[in-house]
């Protein structure tokens, strides 16, 4: 435990030019380069080639979040312009029930250009199909982080929230492409399989996958599973505290069916995380079913995952098998009548995490000194500077529409 907290994030550095970060995705999603990394050894691919070097039989994990068009731009009377980038649903909570709203809902939302919002109604005209709806934006008190309580309404009921976002919402690129979002994002920024509308930013190791190459891992003998995970803004916040122990996760939504649960147990416990998102999901899962196996009676809400809890556990001693965990979340679930489970999780995985579930993991290439460099380098045991000497060294593309990796340590 003393060892993960007191991580130097120094240590988690390479210099990465801004030439070597794609600022557009390559036209054929599955015709990116793939490095291979198995048991120490590493050379590359391309990505159609995936499904060749997983085990048949086995189960790979999917998140199927879809990205939300998550920025709106307002313009006062005095002509500034107000972006209010919706981070997360306050009221009404869930996701899908805000998104459904006609009356007005509550986003917790960072506001550009703040100072010049100091009070009043923020209003725009918005066409949705051939409607013209007056939309207004009020903002309430400070959550937490420099973000803003915001109540959203509109001045017609038969229009929804989801249909407003997608009538003047922006897609939210990552920061670092340094550009503004075009058209063609509004379909490269998403994976071919995304369903569940909710996050403000891609699972971007599933940009990759095409039909041609879910198709080939159903041929190899892949099972093939989702999960939701909404992907915070959090996921771009970068580690400021010198130690890890004082940086403070973001927490996330999570949604699991008790089939995804079934489908685990059937697999002794074992998966093949499709990006971080999925990693971070399946292994608080373990955690969940740790959670239950003294307090079986817990709300779902409960069942949140802090980020230490993990390194806490492990420190108290004998730990139960995943399998137990497991099965505590299927008997949970079976006695609550829940075909999924909705919860959140913080967790942190960092060198001296102990994985639990995810035995391969595909991923694209992270930033700097980013937790998202310290999940992998906790996944191949410390090794993850050969392999991001190796990408640099041959042309690999990196961050969300760079190249992809398959980790199999």
């Amino acid at each position: 435990m003393q060892d993960t907290r007191h991580i130097q994030i120094k240590d988690y550095n390479y210099n990465l030019p801004d030439e070597r970060i794609a600022k557009f995705p390559l036209a054929e999603r599955d015709s990116s380069k793939l490095l291979v990394y198995r048991s120490g050894e590493v050379t590359e691919d391309v990505f159609t080639s995936l499904p060749h070097y997983l085990p048949s039989g086995s189960l790979m994990v999917f998140n199927n979040t879809r990205v939300i068009q998550a920025r709106l731009h307002f313009r006062k009377e005095t002509g500034a312009v107000i972006e209010v980038f919706c981070l997360e649903p306050s009221h009404p909570i869930d996701y899908q029930q805000n998104f459904a709203s006609k009356e007005g809902c509550t986003w917790i939302c960072l506001i550009g250009n703040l100072k010049r919002w100091k009070e009043g109604l923020l209003s725009r005209l918005v066409k949705v199909g051939d409607k013209d709806v007056t939309f207004t934006a009020e903002k309430g008190a400070e959550h937490h982080g420099g973000s803003h309580y915001v109540h959203f309404s509109w001045d017609d009921t038969d229009v929804s929230f989801a249909e407003i976002l997608d009538a003047v919402g922006e897609l939210p690129i990552p920061p670092y492409l340094n550009r503004k979002t075009e058209e063609s994002d509004k379909r490269t920024y998403q994976t071919v399989y995304s369903k569940i509308k909710g996050s403000v930013a891609a699972p971007t190791a599933g940009l990759h996958f095409t039909e041609k190459v879910l198709k080939a891992l159903d041929d190899a003998g892949i099972t093939r599973e989702e999960l939701t995970l909404h992907v915070g803004a959090g996921t771009f916040k970068p580690v400021k505290s010198d130690e890890i122990e004082g940086h403070e996760m973001h927490s996330e939504y999570i949604v699991v069916k008790r089939q995804t649960i079934s489908r685990l147990l059937e697999h002794e416990g074992q998966a093949i995380a499709v990006g971080t998102t999925s990693v971070r999901t399946l292994e608080s899962l373990y955690y969940i079913g740790v959670k239950l196996q003294d307090n079986p009676d817990l709300s779902e809400d409960e069942l949140h995952i802090e980020q230490w809890m993990p390194y806490e556990y492990a420190s108290k001693g004998p730990e139960i098998s995943v399998m137990q965990s497991l099965r505590n979340i299927d008997a949970y679930m079976e006695r609550n009548g829940l075909k999924a489970l909705h919860t959140s999780t913080q967790i942190i995985i960092a060198p001296g995490y102990e994985y639990k579930i995810v035995k391969i993991m595909v991923t694209n290439f992270h930033q700097p000194q980013s937790t998202l460099l310290l999940l992998v380098s906790a996944f191949v045991h410390g090794d993850w500077r050969k392999i991001y000497d190796y990408a640099l060294a041959h042309d690999f593309r990196f961050l969300s529409y760079g190249d992809s990796s398959l980790l199999i340590p």
